[in-house]
């Protein structure tokens, strides 16, 4: 009888062990990977009421956030250069939300600011996945 139990205990450890060596192995998304996100931002710049567009050029110098699954904030940030690129380098395939703050054209935000969302997924490890152009206001 104690033989009986004592075995059984042993398999029980060894299943447990075995799924935690096997779950551990799945990788979530975030750096660590071979896969890039890159893009660029764009800047309508208009008059105060939003109703004449007085210029538009590529966003240099704005901030753009990436968040890695299901996250809560932001996992990096990357200023983009003089011509309004940016990159996100050695991710891991998955799912990833990129954003921008804009002002608000629709003058409903309290603040004045809103969020531009952009959700993508990395499929392959060494994909190169363009983020189509996202668009503020300023």
């Amino acid at each position: 009888m104690l033989k009986r139990s004592f075995v059984s205990q042993v398999a029980v450890a060894i299943t447990v062990f075995a799924a935690l060596v096997f779950t551990s192995c799945e990788k979530s998304p975030g750096e660590g990977g071979n896969a890039t996100i890159t893009g660029s931002v764009w800047v309508r710049n208009y008059n105060s009421t939003y109703t004449s567009l007085i210029s538009e050029y590529a966003g240099a110098k704005e901030d753009v956030y990436i968040v890695y699954g299901e996250n809560v904030g932001y996992d990096d940030k990357v200023e983009t250069d003089y011509q309004g690129y940016y990159r996100f380098n050695y991710l891991r395939p998955g799912k990833y939300t990129i954003y921008v703050f804009s002002e608000d054209s629709t003058l409903t935000s309290p603040d004045g600011n809103i969020a531009i969302v952009k959700e993508v997924e990395i499929t392959e490890s060494d994909q190169v996945l363009a983020v189509p152009q996202i668009i503020i206001y300023n």
